[in-house]
């Protein structure tokens, strides 16, 4: 059984890698390269996507009303956001080497290149600034989470679960005692 499902977290990993590949021609599409960091669009792409652009006051003006009013809902998730991140990153810190746990680079999880967009007006760079923030930090806390329970209890649950972490397919069978039992022995200063 257990080939099985190594076999099919292969196909799921190549099928992964199969989509990247995919985006990745369909970058191709929209001409622009990355150098230091930086999106460099072709110079006709670049004014093309610049007379895209909405103008801030018409954007604004069109919004209906009640977009306007669940904003301050919206924007005031950044303080938890902020903390989260904050603790999740102060967590790792200090407990991931004690641990033994390779930290998780937080900015293979957060960034911020869509504010580069030329097609996008000032608003709507803060927008999706704010939802590559908050999206990265959640994948990033989540990343952290799976490696803290890799470390410490990688026992799949006996019911069905959505949304998975990476890590999941590595962990033993629930009731499985001796799988567990072998994970401590690998690894037995880390769990005393």
């Amino acid at each position: 059984m257990a080939d099985r499902v190594d076999r099919l977290v292969e196909n799921m990993r190549a099928l992964q890698d199969e989509l990247e590949d995919e985006f990745e021609r369909r970058r191709e599409e929209f001409h622009y390269r990355i150098e230091r960091g930086r999106v460099i669009f072709e110079q006709d792409v670049l004014r093309r996507q610049r007379e895209l652009r909405q103008r801030l006051g018409s954007y604004i003006a069109g919004a209906r009303l009640l977009v306007v009013l669940t904003a301050p809902v919206i924007y005031a998730v950044i303080i938890p956001f902020v903390l989260l991140d904050l603790f999740v990153t102060l967590y790792q810190a200090i407990c991931f080497p004690v641990y033994g746990i390779e930290k998780v680079k937080r900015a293979d999880y957060i960034t911020f290149d869509r504010g580069q967009l030329p097609y996008l007006n000032g608003l709507e760079k803060l927008n999706c600034m704010y939802c590559s923030y908050g999206n990265g930090l959640l994948a990033y806390a989540r990343e952290i989470a799976g490696r803290t329970e890799k470390h410490w209890c990688p026992i799949k649950h006996a019911k069905r679960m959505a949304g998975m972490h990476d890590l999941y397919p590595e962990f033993v069978e629930y009731g499985d005692g001796e799988g567990f039992q072998r994970t401590k022995r690998r690894a037995p200063d880390a769990r005393q």
